[in-house]
């Protein structure tokens, strides 16, 4: 594409941001893209899910993760609570009934219906929503296996 662009009266650096085209949204953009409305063209998928941890399960309704603003993009949206690592077994399974309501700078607030199966040192795999803050809040990102393998690392520079 910048080879497309034309002459301009000034040098300048021709500088691409990382963003959605490399770890496609898990939020706003999903929702947007025109892929996801053609199926058989096939669908963009995101590249990050951010873990945390179940520190904290004060009741039926709420429970805690220890990461928040620090660690997860949220310009845009919270993070989406999408899968859950059970503790025990190491078996992953939909977040059903899992929400994020909050995030403190450390811990992100979670809501529960009450049949949720959510237990304290369980893992909560979260979708991101305008993922580009994740490059500058992350400058070393793992790359991982689908079963969740650190593979390699990636290095930014924001």
């Amino acid at each position: 594409m910048f080879a497309e662009l034309p002459a301009l009266s000034r040098p300048v650096l021709k500088l691409l941001r990382s963003g959605a085209y490399v770890s496609h949204d898990d939020g706003q953009y999903r929702r947007l893209t025109p892929f996801n409305r053609v199926p058989e063209e096939g669908a963009l998928e995101p590249a990050f899910r951010l873990w945390a941890q179940v520190v904290s399960r004060p009741n039926g309704r709420q429970a805690f993760v220890n990461a928040g603003k620090r660690d997860a993009a949220h310009d845009l949206h919270l993070p989406e609570a999408q899968v859950v690592r059970d503790a025990r077994d190491g078996s992953v399974r939909p977040a059903a009934g899992i929400a994020v309501t909050r995030l403190s700078d450390q811990h992100a607030w979670l809501g529960t219906d009450a049949e949720a199966d959510l237990e304290v040192g369980d893992w909560v795999g979260m979708g991101l929503s305008h993922p580009c803050t994740s490059f500058d809040k992350w400058q070393l990102i793992p790359v991982v296996e689908p079963d969740g393998t650190v593979t390699d690392y990636i290095r930014t520079f924001f």
